[in-house]
């Protein structure tokens, strides 16, 4: 900046010189011509400019007013590059969405109570068709028949259910005939023979109706005492149960 002052004044300087000259000479040149303005036979030979009239010469206009005071200088205020802040966007860290754990409620499975074991009711076997006393068609009855070792359980002539039996021997046969339950005794043991009688109904003297562990083991095999041996020790339990004492027991032997 400061060179390129010094050169501008320095340049000022040499215009206002070099129009100082050009003005000089042409007063000069007036006043020769002046003098010579009676023809002369001789021709001067054309004049090469000088250096100095190689410049054009300043009009006026071109010329710049002489002014003693320096040349203005407006100080360059450089502002300062602005640079804009970086705004960064403020980190906004969100915290991680974690999902609420959802634990479901140990649902246990219904504990499904079985209802109490009940004995299945006794069912009563299949009954073929019985050749029946006719004292047997009425009333409640117990009625054996001799015949077909088979016993049967009836009320008002209606068979209830049916089990094979076991009589006595030659020696000590079972009575037949028409009689009734006078006497019930659940676990009862045989005075006489000392031996067990479960579920003992008793119909004539010391025989009676009762379950026989020696008819289950060995069938027909044995022989009682002349008492009527069951074997089926569920049914004759039912039978207890059911009979009464002053029930009938008719003692028969079927036609064949």
């Amino acid at each position: 900046m400061k060179k390129t002052r010094i050169s501008l004044a320095l340049t000022v300087t040499a215009i206002l010189a070099l129009s100082a000259c050009n003005s000089g000479s042409t007063d000069t040149k007036a006043d020769a011509g002046a003098a010579s303005s009676a023809p002369s036979p001789i021709t001067s030979a054309p004049t090469t400019p000088g250096a100095e009239s190689t410049a054009p010469a300043a009009t006026p206009s071109q010329t710049p007013p002489s002014t003693s005071a320096a040349p203005s200088t407006v100080p360059v205020t450089t502002k300062p590059p602005t640079s804009k802040p970086a705004t960064s966007a403020p980190a906004t860290s969100r915290p991680p969405t974690t999902k609420p754990a959802t634990s479901k409620p140990a649902t246990k499975a219904p504990v499904t109570t079985k209802p109490p074991a009940t004995k299945p009711p006794v069912t009563k076997p299949p009954v073929k068709q019985a050749q029946l006393d006719e004292r047997c068609t009425t009333g409640r009855a117990i009625c054996i028949d001799k015949r077909t070792d088979k016993l049967y359980w009836v009320i008002d002539g209606n068979v209830q259910y049916s089990t094979a039996v076991r009589f006595g021997s030659a020696e000590t046969p079972t009575r037949e005939g028409a009689f009734s339950i006078n006497f019930k005794s659940r676990d009862h043991v045989s005075t006489l023979y000392h031996t067990p009688m479960p579920f003992a109904m008793f119909f004539s003297g010391g025989q009676a109706v009762h379950y026989s562990a020696d008819f289950a083991a060995r069938g027909y095999a044995g022989a009682s005492h002349g008492c009527v041996n069951v074997r089926d020790k569920a049914l004759v339990q039912n039978l207890f149960n059911e009979s009464r004492v002053g029930d009938k027991v008719i003692v028969y032997r079927s036609a064949k």
